[in-house]
């Protein structure tokens, strides 16, 4: 990977102090300027190489039009919802954030919500506050038998199942990408949702937010649980309708909620948080001080080794860099004995990318770093899943996907894997071409 030139680095909310110590000590230049408004920030932008955020700073596409020389945004957590990555796409200007930073905090904080709903605990605790002994109004249930749903079996969600499994809970799960022989090795049994709903008496939600994920847990999905069901969201507001969720809590048919997020923070509608069989709390799952700590220093070595030109960790793009000049693009044909193969590429932010391969566009723009495998096939939701349980049987570790913007006929797929497959023709069964390299 080439070396990057960030030589000054804007921070513009509290990060933990060896964020900035670490970018000093490689020789960067950094300025902290907090809870600037749009109109400041728009102005302060274009004196810097890099930005470096937490969520409150919302990095528009106005923004990003006013970054002049802006080469990197990093997010000091999980998510990316308050940048427009596809504006930085465009310009070139890489988008990575520190996806395993608040793992622990965001999973302790979920078993918590969990353990609160079944004993209503906050709820006592206010009740004895106002002088109350009311041992009856809060009868709890205990967790030990009952079964727990987790939909989003990724870093969080696997932290979640194996902590809940120590008080005997059943923990059942669904993820579009984790192959079930997987979650499998941890104690979560995969199934559809449709299977998924009936079974629980908790249901937590470790997704992104994105149109997919949108309202997953709505009406039709509750009316499908068990009457009393409780679920807890600590990902992103919206994931469950909050509308339904309401309506669930005023029919019985939802016996308890844990919010750590919501569509609009703060909330202004105040139901929900008002509700008695709800516990909410103000998007506390990274607010630790380890969390913190990590994030902090996470992203600023992963600036630094991108300075460096060692690696790229946790780049997020989602489309193709169409603004003229945005990116030095390339377009190659490589013919060999098996026939011709067209691929169309661009340096973005100084990194080298693949955009197209055989006519499949990617949605999210390949990073040429690191072991690579390729792989044409028909379109099929579970292409993914079985793919990679091929991989893991042969002790490879999927380490990114980048799919087709396409859903229609033969396309192109590309993983980052762990290390080179031993024997290509293994993937036969499912695909139709493949190949792979390490760079």
């Amino acid at each position: 990977m080439a070396p990057i030139a960030i030589k000054s680095v804007l921070i513009s909310e509290s990060v933990d102090p060896r964020c900035k110590s670490i970018l000093e000590e490689n020789g960067i230049r950094v300025t902290e300027k907090q809870n600037m408004k749009k109109d400041e920030l728009i102005a302060e932008i274009k004196n810097y190489d890099g930005l470096v955020v937490r969520s409150a700073t919302k990095v528009t596409a106005d923004v990003i039009g006013a970054a002049d020389n802006l080469k990197i945004i990093g997010r000091a957590g999980t998510g990316v919802d308050n940048v427009d990555v596809d504006a930085a796409t465009k310009k070139g200007i890489i988008v990575m954030n520190t996806p395993s930073g608040n793992t622990i905090s965001a999973a302790e904080l979920t078993c918590a919500l969990l353990i609160s709903l079944s004993r209503n605990v906050p709820q006592a605790v206010i009740s004895m506050k106002q002088g109350n002994w009311d041992r009856k109004k809060f009868m709890g249930s205990e967790l030990f038998g009952k079964v727990l749903g987790i939909v989003g079996l990724g870093r969080i969600g696997k932290e979640v199942a194996s902590r809940m499994q120590s008080f005997g809970m059943r923990t059942i799960g669904y993820d579009p990408i984790t192959p079930p022989q997987v979650s499998a090795s941890w104690g979560v049994e995969q199934m559809p949702l449709e299977e998924l709903w009936p079974q629980c008496d908790y249901i937590t939600v470790h997704t992104p937010l994105m149109p997919s994920t949108v309202g997953l847990l709505n009406d039709e999905s509750f009316a499908k649980c068990k009457k009393g069901v409780k679920v807890v969201n600590c990902a992103r507001g919206g994931i469950i309708d909050e509308a339904a969720l309401l309506r669930a809590l005023e029919s019985g048919q939802c016996g308890g909620a844990g919010l750590d997020v919501f569509v609009e923070e703060p909330p202004k509608d105040r139901a929900l948080v008002e509700h008695p069989n709800v516990i909410s709390c103000p998007h506390l799952g990274a607010s630790t001080k380890e969390a913190q700590a990590r994030c902090g220093e996470d992203i600023a070595l992963q600036m630094v080794d991108m300075v460096n030109g060692r690696k790229l960790i946790g780049a997020v793009s989602q489309s193709h860099c169409e603004a003229e000049g945005a990116c030095d693009v390339c377009r190659v044909e490589v013919v060999t004995s098996s026939g011709s193969y067209k691929a169309i590429g661009a340096v973005q932010g100084g990194v080298p990318v693949l955009l197209e391969l055989c006519g499949s566009v990617f949605r999210q723009p390949v990073s040429l770093a690191g072991s690579l495998l390729f792989f044409k096939a028909p379109a099929n939701p579970q292409l993914l899943s079985s793919v990679a349980g091929l991989l893991s049987t042969a002790g490879v570790v999927i380490e990114s996907f980048s799919a087709p913007m396409d859903h229609n006929g033969d396309l192109w797929y590309c993983v980052g894997v762990s290390s080179l497959l031993p024997d290509l023709s293994t993937l036969k069964p499912l695909v139709e071409n493949a190949a792979q390299l390490s760079i």
